[in-house]
């Protein structure tokens, strides 16, 4: 009987690290899988189901617009104030969801990672779809305000997917730090709540970055200034002015978090199984 040729496993040292990034597309087919995994346990079993993903932004824009709008008086420019906010919201939510997703993606997927091989970065990556969808929620909502004050974005909304990913890059990066962090140091995952909750105050959610004009520069160094003047720069028929050299600072920070981000989670990745 003829013997049928069987493909030979090779182990050689370094060759993981080589072949890497071939595997993450091999493995595509598992991403796809843990991401609609993900979407399908966010909405099982839910009393409110999509709703709950509109219960928040909503208020937020309500209290916000209260606060920055009424009470404070701060100027929109020519769009009405909800707008300026839900703008701003659009983006932070993106962030903040994709970012508290992916920080505790490997150790809520322990089972899966000590049983099997599979380049790990494949879980933080697959825990985004759920913000996506969150995001694609939100979107609509801001679709009915603008019919509602019958603003319509001018051809700028064709750019918009530029600071989609943009505010992807920056919650990946900032993601993989906590993720790895969290495998070794269990109660990293405390920080997240925190993070976020002083991000969403350090960022211009509720206000313009143009009421800083002295500290455009320095502010711009949270990556999401630019995220979020971006969306409204396509949004808001480009008010507030989109300044190149603020947004290029914040490009440069959410390459470096994203850089450094990969670079530690790969570090790391090699213990995962074991520390896990």
């Amino acid at each position: 009987m003829a013997q049928t040729d069987t493909p030979e496993l090779v182990l050689e040292a370094g060759r993981a690290s080589r072949d890497y990034w071939r595997d993450l597309w091999r493995y595509r087919e598992l991403l796809g899988f843990l991401a609609w995994r993900d979407v399908k346990i966010r909405y099982k079993q839910t009393v409110l189901g999509v709703l709950w993903a509109l219960i928040q932004p909503v208020v937020t824009l309500a209290v916000f617009t209260f606060i920055f709008g009424k009470l404070a008086g701060m100027p929109s420019g020519n769009a009405p104030y909800p707008l300026l906010v839900l703008c701003g919201l659009l983006p932070w939510q993106l962030f903040a969801a994709a970012f508290s997703n992916a920080s505790g993606s490997l150790v809520a997927n322990t089972h899966l990672i000590a049983k099997v091989y599979f380049p790990r970065l494949i879980v933080p990556l697959s825990s985004v779809a759920v913000a996506l969808l969150d995001f694609a929620i939100t979107l609509g909502l801001l679709a009915l305000l603008c019919a509602w004050w019958r603003f319509v974005p001018d051809w700028r909304v064709l750019l918009l997917p530029l600071f989609i990913v943009l505010t992807l890059l920056t919650a990946i990066g900032t993601g993989l730090w906590l993720t790895a962090l969290t495998v070794k140091y269990r109660d990293f995952r405390f920080v997240v709540p925190f993070l976020l909750q002083i991000g969403l105050f350090l960022s211009p959610v509720g206000f313009s970055s143009t009421n800083l004009p002295n500290w455009q520069h320095v502010y711009s160094l949270n990556p999401m200034v630019g995220a979020i003047d971006g969306f409204r720069w396509c949004l808001l028929h480009g008010e507030p002015t989109l300044d190149p050299l603020n947004l290029a600072v914040s490009v440069a920070m959410s390459g470096l978090l994203l850089a450094s981000g990969l670079w530690y989670f790969r570090r790391t990745e090699r213990t995962v199984a074991d520390v896990i």
